[in-house]
């Protein structure tokens, strides 16, 4: 297991035994592979929220909204649309074939966390950006899924547009709990 996974384990205990998916589907639906911690995080919580802002997307998902596969196509979508009409681009995506794959939302917000994928990259090279949601900012953060969410949860990240963790309690909202 991923070590960050590992501490995150620890700090919040998975909901139920883990539920592996099929990630050579899913990848080949998203055309690329998909980050080791990221589908380490879903197979053992499946989707849901963290500390009550970070909402993890998983694939399979039964609500769209918080589907990865859903949003992916939406996102898509939509991300053009608004740099077409001058939103800025977040830094790093001028590269041909560089992409941004969401893997996290913050339903308060309307904030989307993204990879930052680039052509000649391994999934685990890719790092954190953030659409803060309502508006065009973007600010990037140079870790994994796994390690940022770790450091949100600790109070660690420094963010201007993602609310702040308390850094005290924390807990897992499994999707099966809460979409029923």
């Amino acid at each position: 297991m991923n070590p960050t996974v590992a501490r995150i384990t620890e700090l919040v205990p998975p909901p139920a035994p883990p539920r592996p998916r099929d990630w050579e589907t899913v990848e080949a639906q998203l055309g690329t592979p998909l980050p080791e911690d990221y589908k380490q995080l879903v197979d053992l919580y499946g989707g849901g929220v963290f500390d009550e802002v970070v909402w993890l997307l998983e694939p399979g998902c039964p609500v769209e909204d918080y589907d990865l596969l859903a949003i992916t196509r939406e996102r898509e979508e939509i991300l053009p649309r608004l740099w077409a009409i001058g939103e800025p681009k977040p830094t790093g995506l001028t590269e041909d074939g560089t992409r941004l794959l969401p893997w996290a939302y913050v339903e308060d917000g309307g904030q989307y966390l993204y990879w930052l994928a680039g052509p000649d990259q391994a999934p685990k090279e890719w790092t954190v950006t953030i659409n803060e949601g309502r508006g065009p900012e973007w600010e990037s953060h140079a870790v994994s899924c796994a390690r940022f969410l770790l450091s949100f949860m600790a109070g660690e990240i420094r963010s201007e547009v993602l609310p702040e963790s308390s850094g005290e309690s924390h807990g897992f909202d499994a999707n099966t709990d809460i979409l029923r």
